[in-house]
């Protein structure tokens, strides 16, 4: 059942992003709870205070927490607190921060290199990483300096990080010594899928720095830098403050954070959207589609017949084609197919999956 009382009545297939869905019933409430009277301004108030020792809380570890409005803000400015001069960072080059950042990050960086790594289902891995970072050798001023290393979690092709991958790759950062960065935009999804806790997710495995994504969970916008080594984040209130990411009513991104973890709503929504990616994942391969990544989180990608991908958005549903520059050849489009992406969230319905799925087998029998 969708999470928080949504309608199934009506399909909506509405598969173009989480970003589309509005804000969890739990949220909302917390907004209005929270937005009476008057309170200290900038992050000085309790419930901000609050809200982070629950961080704290959930990591298992006293942790740093900045709260900012936007994905892009967290991870700019995580990489700025360790940014070098002549720095390189090392990331996927479908990354978010490599692709739609706009530049943000070198930007915020003071002009650090965002190095781009293949890999299969948008991972990279700790031995290309190893090999790609001996081409910056320390102590060569010509080649610039390394400065971190950044991994998406859940990635940009819907895949999960296992532990091991994770510890892989820190062991690759530490030998140079720098940071790994974690861009968790879609934290709480990779979470539930590997079914282990925040602290063996992120600092256990090695993770200095954690971006902590909530808006696409059901947040309106609400945002975390988290840091686990405290003294690394000593002066980040400044990098944040000159990057123009300090709000003044603060509290109201707090107030999301309370309710997002109120009862782990957190928990529940991105069970539920994972979920209803795994029951549109097994419709659509019922259907004769084929999906080259596995499906682990609430990201789906297909590979379809392009005259049945017209069909199903004639119909309605909101779907888009996606690059498929990271396939391999076994897995390319044919000439007559296309690759689309296709989200899920916390407030997609099992009618919604099932209405696309029912357009999609008119479509495949037409």
């Amino acid at each position: 059942m969708p999470c928080e009382g949504h309608s199934a009545k009506t399909p909506v297939m509405n598969f173009a992003s989480d970003n589309w869905a509005g804000a969890s019933a739990s949220v909302m409430e917390a907004l209005a709870r929270h937005s009476a009277g008057v309170t200290p301004a900038y992050g000085s108030d309790p419930l901000t205070e609050a809200v982070s020792e629950r961080f704290s809380e959930i990591f298992d570890r006293q942790v740093a927490v900045f709260f900012v409005p936007t994905g892009t803000a967290a991870n700019a400015l995580a990489l700025s607190a360790y940014a070098r001069p002549g720095g390189a960072v090392f990331c996927h080059a479908d990354s978010h921060i490599q692709v739609d950042e706009c530049g943000c990050p070198e930007f915020l960086t003071g002009g650090n290199k965002l190095v781009g790594l293949n890999g299969t289902g948008g991972k990279i891995t700790a031995s290309g990483l190893g090999k790609t970072m001996q081409a910056f050798p320390d102590g060569v001023v010509h080649h610039g300096q390394v400065s971190a290393v950044s991994i998406t979690q859940a990635t940009e092709s819907g895949t999960v990080y296992g532990l091991d991958e994770i510890r892989a790759i820190k062991t690759e950062a530490f030998a140079r010594g720098i940071p790994l960065h974690m861009d968790g935009a879609r934290f709480a999804n990779a979470l539930v899928s590997l079914d282990v806790s925040p602290a063996e997710m992120t600092w256990k495995s090695g993770v200095d720095v954690v971006s902590f994504g909530a808006t696409k969970n059901g947040c309106w916008c609400a945002e975390a830098v988290v840091f686990f080594d405290l003294e690394a984040a000593r002066g980040f209130e400044y990098l944040r403050k000159r990057a123009g990411h300090l709000l003044s009513k603060s509290r109201f991104v707090a107030a999301q954070f309370d309710g997002y973890f109120q009862d782990d709503t957190w928990l529940a929504t991105a069970r539920h959207a994972n979920a209803m990616a795994g029951r549109l994942a097994a419709g659509i391969l019922e259907f004769g589609g084929r999906i080259p990544w596995p499906v682990q989180a609430n990201e789906v990608f297909p590979v379809l017949k392009r005259s049945v991908v017209e069909q199903c958005q004639a119909a309605g549903a909101k779907i888009y084609e996606w690059p498929t520059s990271a396939l391999s050849v076994e897995d390319a489009p044919a000439p007559d197919e296309v690759m689309v992406r296709m989200v899920t969230s916390f407030a997609t319905t099992e009618a919604d999956v099932d209405g696309f799925l029912s357009v999609l087998a008119g479509a495949e029998a037409a």
